[in-house]
């Protein structure tokens, strides 16, 4: 009488899939679900990782979609330092599903905005997005219009996507104790100032950031019907945390509950995915030579080898019709994120308090 585990391949087997090779040859990771073409719109957003997703695929000739291209008097470089080509919309970075939620919400006028702002030595910040305009607005309305303009971006990226590429980041955050408005950061570090008793720290739960997951996507969904949706998490550690855990085990925490949500997520919806970059990086297999002297910044050499299986996984599940073969440069738009530049991540600043 025989058993499942005697018609399962090698890659099934710790011994013939990991052991037994060295770690640059371990592959075959993804099994994709869906085909990602040069000739599909995709848009990505979230944690600092997810940058190098939106630079290797426009560095590739694919239709990395840009919904709040920079206006045409900025240089390429100025386009940059206002944050113009890091995501598919200049929202910075996405770190928590709470926050995605809120985005596509607002954006879609599903929910109020609360039309928060801090101010900070008489210039006007975003506590969506603080460092999203160096030295913050001149005033409220310019700060206010400038909110409203991502949020069309966020719609029209929305409704002319195939792919949404989401990374998720963190489990905590920093929120309104009112009206329960989630920051990209805690008051008083990148602009604003902390009041203990308007500001709460939030450390999302696994069911919570399910919860705001779906919800974001299903109204991405409502007005797309047709969008794919691939799933990663962020395999960069927590620069800091508030949880009053050690940050090695606080990351944890946070890597471990977000990992497990887009497991479940894409194993419960055939239109959603999910690629295990975090996996990569991070695996006891791959032996740490991934990441840099200070244990937390992926090196290059990582990165490539992320997008190298990225790849060729999507070619062994459907053939070369959707190999990575560059493109013409006319398909990669002028402000697109390009592969030799450093990851904007407003997460980092927090270095500025470790004594």
């Amino acid at each position: 009488m025989t058993h499942p585990y005697k018609a399962l391949g090698p890659e099934a087997f710790w011994k013939t899939a990991v052991g037994a090779k060295n770690p640059l040859q371990i592959g075959g990771l993804w099994s994709p679900k869906f085909q990602i073409t040069q000739d599909m719109p995709i848009v990505t957003a979230g944690s600092c990782f997810a940058q190098h997703f939106s630079r290797a695929l426009a560095g590739r000739g694919y239709d990395w979609l840009d919904g709040e291209p920079a206006p045409p008097y900025l240089r390429e470089g100025a386009a940059r330092d206002y944050n113009y080509g890091i995501f598919s919309f200049r929202s910075g970075n996405i770190y928590t599903t709470r926050m995605l939620r809120q985005w596509v919400e607002q954006a879609l006028e599903l929910k109020e905005d609360p039309k928060e702002v801090w101010r900070t030595k008489g210039r006007f910040y975003d506590p969506l997005r603080p460092m999203i305009e160096p030295g913050g607005f001149s005033s409220k309305g310019e700060m206010f219009a400038s909110r409203e303009a991502c949020y069309r971006a966020i719609r029209r990226a929305i409704e002319g996507a195939s792919v949404f590429v989401f990374t998720l980041g963190l489990t905590e955050s920093w929120a309104n104790r009112s009206s329960g408005l989630e920051y990209a950061s805690c008051p008083g570090t990148a602009a604003g100032a902390f009041q203990d008793g308007a500001h709460v720290f939030v450390n999302h739960r696994a069911r919570e950031i399910e919860q705001d997951l779906l919800a974001a996507l299903n109204a991405m969904r409502a007005i797309n019907p047709d969008l794919k949706v691939l799933l990663s998490v962020s395999p960069v550690p927590l620069t800091a945390t508030a949880s009053g855990a050690h940050v090695l085990t606080a990351t944890t925490y946070s890597k471990s509950v977000l990992r497990a949500v887009a497991g479940m997520v894409s194993e419960d919806h055939d239109w959603v995915d999910y690629f295990p970059s975090y996996e990569i990086i991070t695996s006891p297999a791959f032996r740490g030579m991934f990441f840099a002297p200070n244990q937390r910044s992926v090196v290059p050499e990582g990165v490539d080898f992320v997008m190298q299986n990225f790849f060729a996984d999507q070619v062994s599940a459907f053939g070369h019709a959707a190999s990575a073969q560059k493109g013409p440069p006319s398909a990669v738009p002028p402000t697109a994120p390009k592969e030799n530049e450093d990851v904007k991540c407003e997460e980092e600043m927090l270095n500025a308090f470790a004594t």
